[in-house]
């Protein structure tokens, strides 16, 4: 039997110092083999910072697309007006944007200037990404979908997130509906993808005995991405994301030894998109 590929992808590279020290010690102690930059963050030079002081040419390095969240878009808000609120800020998250995308209040050409702009940023930083997806994984959503395949394949990107939910309930069945719309048409734009996706529903608590377990269910033999959320425990930056999220026991998880040793033993090899 051939070996798995499996990509451990941090996300939000960019958002805190704590956030970026959390990705880089991932990376060199642990398990983490690719990342994802968040251009609209207050620490993207920080995190442009953290790349060159480590073995970048490992660590694949993606596009973390926002149209939602804590933080400001790069263009003014006048340029993009479907896409602010009355302070000219993200809509807080998918529960605020999917409506009015339903409703056909978000404008595709707004989505793509924005979007464009991040993946600017993050190439003139010197890098070349390995692959692109989005904050809250917004580009399961059509509206959103066309423009980050369309920006992907100008720039040169072959590879994209799939994410994909194991729950149940309605919200889940939605997921994998759209993500095997969203696989279809990546197929269609000539970009690659891992056959399967974990940690969605562990999102931000993928602590060791839920990293174990997720491990423990990936099929032999397959392309995988996990995503996770790693990050050191002081991190007073962060206190601005009010997300619950357990970023110190993830990184734990992400370092702990007997997790790269299960990882072994099921058969997979660690890399990046780069690698598919």
């Amino acid at each position: 039997m051939s070996a798995g590929l499996l990509i451990v992808n941090a996300d939000d590279f960019g958002l805190t110092p704590g956030v970026n020290r959390g990705i880089v010690e991932g990376f060199e102690r642990g398990i983490v083999t690719s990342t994802s930059m968040l251009a609209v963050a207050p620490a993207f030079d920080d995190a442009v910072s953290c790349r060159k002081a480590t073995d970048h040419e490992r660590l694949g390095i993606g596009v973390h697309f926002a149209l939602v969240g804590e933080d400001p878009p790069l263009l003014p808000a006048k340029e993009i007006p479907s896409l602010v609120d009355s302070r000219g800020r993200f809509w807080a998250s998918w529960k605020q944007f999917l409506p009015r995308a339903v409703a056909g209040r978000i404008d595709p050409g707004e989505v793509r200037a924005e979007l464009r702009a991040q993946l600017q940023r993050i190439e003139e930083a010197g890098i070349t990404p390995t692959h692109v997806d989005t904050h809250q994984h917004l580009h399961l959503w059509p509206v959103v979908r066309g423009v980050v395949l369309d920006l992907a394949r100008d720039a040169g990107i072959d590879a994209i997130r799939v994410p994909r939910s194991t729950g149940r309930g309605l919200q889940p069945r939605g997921i994998v509906f759209l993500a095997g719309r969203l696989s279809a048409a990546a197929r269609v734009a000539g970009l690659r993808h891992p056959q399967g996706f974990a940690g969605l529903d562990e999102s931000g608590h993928l602590d060791r005995e839920r990293l174990a377990t997720v491990v423990d269910s990936l099929v032999a033999g397959r392309s995988v991405e996990i995503g996770c959320h790693p990050g050191v425990a002081d991190d007073p930056a962060r206190d601005r994301y009010r997300w619950g999220f357990e970023w110190p026991a993830e990184l734990a998880a992400l370092c702990d030894p007997a997790v790269r040793e299960r990882i072994e033993r099921r058969g997979f090899v660690l890399g990046s998109f780069a690698d598919l």
